[in-house]
């Protein structure tokens, strides 16, 4: 196998057509050494049923079906594990990253380069909260990073099999993709393309979904924020003590004491930063937590790909 294409599905019934249809016509180069392996993440649609459907006319396709829902991460490292090609590909369901791209991918691989990344320098359809919230969350993300992770990419890429076997080889459970071929390395390039406005069906990254997906990444990549809660806790130390060098000196040159609204202030400073400390070490205690018990991320109901063919960890 040349070239395995994963692309995770969660409620895509509608899209699979279309994306058969423009995956089967890219990769018409490789097509008789290709697979395009769909993973459904536990959809409550058709659209694994659709997956089914698809493979009737399209030989290439590999269905593999999740036993519940576990998120994007999940879906798509699960089909990067069931890839068998020498170069794999990457995209979502939703067609708003082109597969065409995948020639100039290619060719870009060829000449010697281990990842290719597609970089947004557009992203048509979607709102300006979502454009300004997108470009705040890779700067600040670069900020926190402990590994430089390139600005307005996603998981659209390009990888061999070398880069993908030292990210499948790192065990965490809460999976940031983009960020652990970051932090691989390998020869790294990115391919520009204009993004487009998603056709059919319905965003699976809501606000809250993608602060989830914030959260996972700083946490994964970064201590900063530790070494941030350390810090505040020292600044609220030096503002409590001015605060009752200030207290005292009241009581002996003015005989008085603040009153109950700088009280009040100073109860609700240190509050918010107690609370936020807590938080932040909160977070890393729950990823502790759920490494620990070393389940296994995912399980897979059903596998369109003969038994004896389908690796071995897809069969738990």
């Amino acid at each position: 196998m040349y070239l395995s294409v994963v692309v995770p599905c969660m409620n895509e019934e509608e899209s699979i057509p279309g994306l058969v249809a423009r995956l089967s016509q890219a990769i018409t180069p490789w097509k008789d050494r290709a697979e395009i392996i769909l993973i459904d993440d536990g959809s409550t649609d058709g659209t694994w049923a659709a997956i089914e459907a698809a493979k009737l006319s399209c030989p290439q396709i590999v269905g593999v079906r999740l036993s519940a829902n576990r998120g994007h991460q999940i879906a798509l490292t699960a089909g990067l594990e069931a890839s068998q090609g020498a170069r794999i590909f990457m995209l979502d369901a939703d067609l708003q990253d082109p597969p065409e791209l995948l020639t100039d991918m290619m060719f870009m691989m060829d000449r010697g380069f281990d990842v290719v990344y597609g970089r947004r320098s557009e992203r048509r359809g979607e709102t300006m909260f979502k454009k300004a919230t997108a470009h705040l969350f890779y700067r600040f993300l670069n900020a926190m990073s402990d590994v430089p992770i390139p600005q307005d990419t996603g998981d659209f890429r390009l990888v061999n099999r070398r880069s993908l076997n030292a990210v499948l080889a790192m065990p965490e459970k809460a999976r940031f993709i983009r960020g652990m071929f970051a932090w691989a390395g390998f020869k790294q390039v990115g391919i520009e393309y204009i993004r487009s406005p998603r056709e059919l069906g319905e965003t699976k990254y809501p606000l809250r979904a993608m602060m989830r997906f914030a959260i996972d990444a700083m946490t994964a990549f970064s201590t900063k924020p530790l070494k941030l809660a350390t810090r505040l806790s020292f600044i609220s130390l030096l503002m409590a003590g001015l605060m009752a060098v200030y207290v005292i000196y009241s009581l002996v040159v003015y005989q008085t004491a603040p009153g109950w609204a700088s009280v009040v202030l100073a109860v609700s400073f240190f509050s918010g930063v107690q609370l936020l400390t807590l938080g932040i070490l909160g977070e890393y205690i729950g990823r502790l937590y759920v490494e620990a018990k070393d389940r296994p991320m995912y399980f897979v109901s059903d596998d369109t790909r003969d038994v004896t063919q389908a690796p071995q960890r897809l069969r738990a």
